[in-house]
């Protein structure tokens, strides 16, 4: 495994994007385990993207217009409605009973797939990233793929729950200031629309 796999893994990951921004933001709303549970998600939602570079199907949504704008759009309109719900949310007025509730984790943890899920240039970033790192033809070809795979989500992992944390410690007094929190979910559903409208934007 390369250092130049590593340090591109790692600035890809550490640019903040829509996967950061829920994280981010669950964990100002409901606390570190919440936000932990977001940065599992993003990770998981990394995995439908990781098959389809492996087994071919990114060349689907690298070939056709109207596959790639299909899932874009869906992104989008996902992204939307995320802006519309943040400011509604009433995670924070209720934390320990939302961390404590299986459907709560389950809420976030499906909020946190969907987004990632709905990325059609993950799939394309995947499709052209991997095959960088793997000579054709090589022994063991498609366990190396899924070994770099695999390292890429663990720094997911890593990196998002690090984010989350971060916006963990500060919660306390953010939720003391009711003005201040208020503020904080309108900017996060503003960054959702921003991102909603850089993919829309997007093309293959």
């Amino acid at each position: 495994m390369s250092v130049e796999f590593l340090l591109t893994s790692l600035v890809v990951v550490i640019t903040p994007g829509t996967g950061v921004v829920y994280t981010l933001a669950t964990g100002l709303t409901r606390g570190a385990r919440a936000s932990f549970v977001a940065a599992v998600g993003c990770t998981l939602g990394i995995v439908p993207h990781m098959a389809a570079a492996i087994t071919g199907l990114a060349a689907l949504l690298h070939t056709s217009a109207v596959a790639f704008s299909v899932v874009k759009y869906l992104g989008v309109v996902y992204l939307l409605y995320l802006a519309w719900a943040t400011p509604r949310e009433k995670g924070a007025l209720a934390v320990e009973q939302a961390e404590a509730d299986a459907s709560g984790v389950r809420r976030t943890i499906t909020t946190a797939v969907l987004i990632n899920i709905l990325n059609p240039k993950l799939t394309i970033f995947f499709f052209a990233f991997l095959p960088q790192f793997v000579s054709p033809g090589e022994p063991h070809e498609l366990l190396n793929m899924l070994a770099l795979s695999g390292v890429f989500m663990l720094l997911t992992l890593v990196v998002f729950a690090v984010y989350g944390a971060c916006a963990a410690a500060v919660r306390e007094r953010v939720l003391a200031r009711p003005q201040v929190l208020a503020w904080m979910r309108r900017s996060f559903a503003g960054s959702f629309v921003a991102l909603g409208a850089k993919l829309a934007l997007t093309r293959q």
